[in-house]
This record gives structure tokens, C-alpha cells and sequence, in this order.
């Protein structure tokens, strides 16, 4: 079972979860991070290193928040050449958007 990137990562896109990841299973996309479920080894390093709690455990995505499942499988295929390891600042505005629900209106591919 993957971990899931879920609402919150919209328009935020912190890093701190990339560099724990022993596997580099995190894809990088204008304003949003995904993790590739075929590449996560469930190790749960990454979610508690997320400002945003955007991370789940797939079996434990908040309701309402289950299209971020498919989301980030569909993603880490088309966002298969930016493959992220180390951390960046986050997006500009971040600490802004932090915590607004239903952002995935905002997500861009």
C-alpha cells in the first residue's frame, strides 16, 4: 500500500518529504507533489515530515480526498521526467494557501 499526496499540497508543494524518502518516489509538478505508488515502499518517513499533513497512508485518505489516489498514479506517469530528491523552498505563497480546503480546482498539470 502507498502513501498518498493529498489536497493540501495544492499551492503549497513544501519538500521536506522528498529528502527522507529512501526510495525518491516523489514527482514534481507546477504547484503540487505526487507520489509514484509503484515506487513507495510504505515506509511512512514521509508523512510526518510534511508541513501541510497532506500525507496519507492510501487506507487512511480523508473522505472526499479519494481522488487523490488515481490522481497521484496518473500524475507520476505524466510527470514521469521530474522526478524530485532534494528539497526546495516552497512555493512563494505557501504558508497563504496552507490549510484551505478543495484546492484541487487550483492544481496545474
Amino acid at each position: 500500500m502507498a502513501f498518498v499526496v493529498t489536497d493540501n499540497c495544492v499551492k503549497c508543494k513544501y519538500t521536506d518529504c522528498v529528502e527522507v524518502c529512501p526510495v525518491d518516489c516523489f514527482y514534481e509538478g507546477p504547484n503540487f507533489l505526487v507520489i509514484h505508488p509503484d515506487e513507495c515502499i510504505d515506509c511512512a518517513l514521509c508523512e510526518p515530515e510534511c508541513p501541510a499533513e497532506a500525507i496519507y497512508s492510501e487506507d487512511e485518505v480523508p473522505a472526499g480526498q479519494e481522488q487523490y489516489i488515481e490522481l497521484n498514479a496518473e500524475l507520476s506517469e505524466e510527470w514521469v521526467d521530474n522526478n524530485i530528491t532534494e528539497q526546495k523552498d516552497p512555493l512563494p505563497d505557501a504558508a497563504e494557501w496552507d490549510g484551505v480546503p478543495d484546492k484541487l480546482q487550483y492544481l496545474e498539470r
